[in-house]
């Protein structure tokens, strides 16, 4: 391995598969001990100088490492000890996942929270969790929202206090970097608390590293190969690929910012290989103007979390270029190099969650490959077992639609403070994923909705996913983004499917009328159920998404429950 490469030789990934020691809670101190090449920057942040140009500056193991143990002083100076859970509300990017190596390093819990989360459902968290402290940005307006009797954490304070403390003025445990059991938890991340207390995913050391193993020796690591990471790094899928790139030394921009016009010029001037993030991303990128120079060099994209829609994975796939033999999800042939690139890329779509703690189904999609609308493929090697259940447990046949189900390591020890709701996802033997789905023949699966989500009409179970891949792909490129809901009714009350649709700027100004004629033309020619009604979303607030860009179906749901049932909202939508 060339001394300017940050990239951990093969010898060293191979021992990282079977090291029994490994695990989430310690694999940046892993890394660092293995790893010879620790001192070339492999981790890179971004700023933009005073002409606005894009900056990029890189961190090595070595410079992440004395961060860590910077900020661990602090936490161990303030009575930080093994077991306690400290929240953490601070920028997305780099900055949170220092503040999750010095909690871990110290055998604390770091609670995980996007820092956009608003503030009182930040505080039924923390104080669901029962935090012992908390760190934030602006800890101003955290400590504003506690009411005058409720029990605060012992410590609220703002992160730059963290940054700019000097280690050498206090000390650190006997016993540190500290050393997980395998099942001990080593962070909490929470779900988008759009109503009540947002659930909080426990992580264990060997639960979260399940399943990743594979990915030493399979993840793209030629010495040309670059990640840019757009997930939020407070979440489970952010965490999960720092881990990956960390541990294999793959140079990886870790950006805080997902928006397009954050995203693009950083973009050309870190000139990716692979791009990992949440849809919200691939939907703003896949529409309009195409990135064409920030994606040249893109052979993968990586999604996980909400599945992604045809509509937009066909324009990304069109991109960059890829070596011939890229053919499988984390998989380069090692003389992949030097066969003749093919144009286009490969998207990856990997259905996951936080309690799966990975991705456990990828659907392959390249520029040659037939529409397979809903298919997230087959399930990944650390998947023991993966059906469809009925609301009984009971296996259901091929074709037939139910609980998505799961028996793997990889999944969650459970929610945090609450057994009840860990043992209400699971099922004679089962993790439930929250999900309905149905096998083919072949042991693909599909992906119809949220159980959550279901439209339960007088004709039956109704799948909002499938209904928005037709009017995402097949709808003349009209829509930037939509999401079908069911409301009930003006005759009988009975559920009806609705779509809010946002619009392309190139749409025009077409009347609701004609785009309910023109989407249920196409949803009938797909044979799926046609809309009840059409709106179009004007503002980004007639569109709701929750902190981590997902569409919060659940808010749609109450704001248009009378839609249809008062006369006075008539003129909202076309029928």
């Amino acid at each position: 391995m060339s001394g300017n490469s940050p990239l951990a030789p093969m010898s060293v990934r191979r021992e990282m598969m079977t090291d029994p020691t490994l695990g989430a809670g310690n694999f940046l101190q892993r890394a660092l001990e293995l790893n010879p090449n620790r001192d070339v920057p492999y981790a890179f942040t971004h700023s933009t100088d005073h002409r606005g140009n894009v900056v990029l500056r890189g961190h090595s193991l070595t410079d992440l490492a004395a961060l860590r143990d910077r900020y661990a002083s602090w936490y161990w100076a303030n009575g930080v000890k093994p077991g306690d859970p400290v929240g953490i509300l601070v920028a997305e990017g780099l900055e949170p996942l220092l503040h999750y190596f010095a909690l871990t390093a110290l055998g604390a819990i770091p609670v995980m929270i996007n820092d956009a989360m608003p503030v009182k459902p930040a505080i039924r968290y923390l104080d669901h969790v029962g935090v012992v402290g908390a760190v934030a940005d602006d800890p101003t307006r955290l400590v504003a929202g506690y009411r005058a009797n409720q029990r605060r954490p012992r410590f609220v304070v703002p992160s730059s206090e963290i940054k700019a403390y000097d280690p050498d003025s206090g000390g650190l445990p006997q016993n540190y970097p500290y050393q997980h059991a395998d099942d001990e938890v080593v962070a909490l991340i929470h779900s988008s608390g759009t109503t009540g207390v947002p659930k909080s995913t426990m992580l264990a050391h060997k639960q979260f590293w399940d399943g990743k193993q594979p990915r030493m020796v399979r993840f793209p690591a030629e010495p040309y190969d670059k990640l840019m990471s757009l997930m939020p790094h407070t979440h489970a899928g952010g965490l999960s690929y720092f881990l990956t790139t960390t541990l294999i030394g793959v140079p990886t921009v870790v950006m805080g910012d997902w928006r397009r016009e954050t995203v693009e010029p950083v973009m050309e001037a870190f000139q990716p290989t692979m791009v990992a993030s949440f849809p919200r991303t691939y939907v703003q990128l896949a529409t309009g103007e195409l990135p064409v120079r920030g994606a040249a060099k893109v052979h993968s994209w990586f999604n996980t979390g909400d599945s992604a829609h045809y509509g937009h994975i066909s324009r990304l796939v069109t991109l960059g270029e890829r070596p011939a033999g890229l053919i499988k999800p984390w998989l380069l042939p090692s003389d992949a190099a030097a066969e003749e690139a093919l144009p286009g890329s490969q998207f990856i779509d990997g259905l996951g969650s936080s309690e799966m703690g990975m991705a456990l189904f990828g659907q392959v999609t390249t520029p040659e490959s037939e529409r397979n609308d809903r298919c997230v493929g087959k399930p990944t090697e650390v998947v023991r077992k993966a059906t469809v259940l009925d609301e009984q447990g009971r296996e259901l046949p091929v074709g037939e639609v139910g609980l998505l189900a799961v028996q793997t390591p990889s999944r969650t020890p459970g929610y945090w403070n609450d057994p009840a709701l860990t043992r209400s996802f699971e099922l004679e033997g089962y993790w439930l994923t929250g999900d309905v789905a149905y096998r083919d023949a072949e042991g693909n699966f599909y992906h119809l909705d949220r159980t959550v989500d279901v439209m339960d009409t007088a004709s039956g179970p109704c799948y909002s996913l499938p209904m928005e891949e037709v009017l995402l792909a097949d709808c003349g490129d009209l829509f930037y983004d939509c999401s079908v809901v069911g409301v009930p009714s003006r005759d009988n009350g009975a559920i009806v499917p609705v779509a809010v649709v946002r619009l392309q700027a190139s749409a025009g100004d077409p009347t609701p009328e004609d785009l309910l004629e023109l989407t249920n033309k196409a949803l009938a020619q797909a044979g799926l159920r046609t809309l009840a009604a059409l709106l179009v979303a004007r503002s980004a607030a007639d569109f709701p998404t929750g902190v981590t860009g997902k569409v919060l179906k659940r808010e749609l749901r109450t704001r248009l429950a009378t839609l249809l049932t008062d006369e006075n909202r008539r003129s909202e939508y076309a029928a």
